[in-house]
């Protein structure tokens, strides 16, 4: 007899599923058994992914276009779901994207974008699948955060702030959701090879000559960490040592130390 796998009968929603690390915690849930809702703005590459994962794992995969930086398109997302007959046991909330620049002379649109899909709409469609969660007493939250949210960043403030929000909203939900068997885990990735430094502008930086961490790594080390209902997954040994001396380190030596890797290599 097959061995039943742990997500058979759940549902894993994926937002940002087309590339990086999106596809990777995809694949993690489905090679568990999960079906999966996928969304992101590329229908082409979601419906791509969906088929294959589909064949691949023998799960269902249904592919759900959707631009979360708009207002109210993560409750028109979850209407979506709902009116095909979809359910959501597991939310992944993977969609977001940085700029590498002085707050000065930035575009406003860019920067409240940021806010409006990295917080509000992470936000949004928590608030949607909470209850039902709660209700159930099983699945959770996977948040994908990063280790900018253990400090501010000088020259990347917004994005730096926005990942800073869903660090402690994830906490916070992780405790209260402690005893009900529902898992929330914020996973905070360092530096990693996928298409988020080509539109946040990182590769200029100093920054980008740490060492990178593959997204498929990264999102294994977050997949294991929501099964384990781990609170916090910080990916790498030296990524995990940064987050944890940000908190002791006097606060000028942070601020300057992230000025200086967010600085255009010397």
């Amino acid at each position: 007899m097959e061995e039943r796998r742990r997500g058979s009968g759940q549902t894993a929603l994926v937002t940002g599923a087309s590339m990086g690390i999106g596809v990777d915690l995809a694949e993690c849930f489905a090679a568990d058994g999960y079906d999966l809702i996928l969304t992101a703005r590329s229908e082409s590459a979601l419906q791509t992914l969906a088929d294959r994962l589909s064949s691949t794992y023998g799960v269902e995969a249904a592919a759900i276009p959707a631009d979360l930086g708009e207002r109210g398109s993560g409750t028109r997302l979850i209407e979506e779901v709902t009116r095909r007959g979809l359910h959501v046991d597991v939310l992944v909330n993977n969609a977001g994207y940085g700029i590498a620049a002085a707050f000065a002379g930035s575009k406003l649109d860019d920067q409240l974008g940021m806010i409006d899909l990295n917080d509000r709409a992470l936000v949004e469609l928590t608030h949607h699948v909470w209850p039902g969660m709660l209700e159930k007493g099983r699945g959770g939250v996977l948040n994908v955060a990063s280790t900018a949210a253990f400090q501010p960043g000088p020259l990347m403030a917004v994005y730096y702030a926005s990942k800073a929000f869903v660090l402690s909203f994830s906490e916070a939900l992780w405790r209260e959701a402690r005893g009900t068997g529902v898992h929330v885990s914020c996973l905070c990735p360092g530096p990693t090879t996928s298409n988020f430094r080509a539109r946040a502008g990182t590769g200029a930086t100093r920054l980008s000559k740490r060492p990178k961490m593959s997204a498929r790594d990264v999102a294994t080390l977050g997949y294991r960490g929501f099964q384990e209902n781990e609170r916090v997954v910080v990916t790498g040994f030296q990524n995990a040592v940064g987050a944890r001396l940000a908190r002791f380190l006097p606060r000028n030596v942070v601020l300057n130390s992230v000025y200086a890797l967010q600085s255009p290599k010397g």
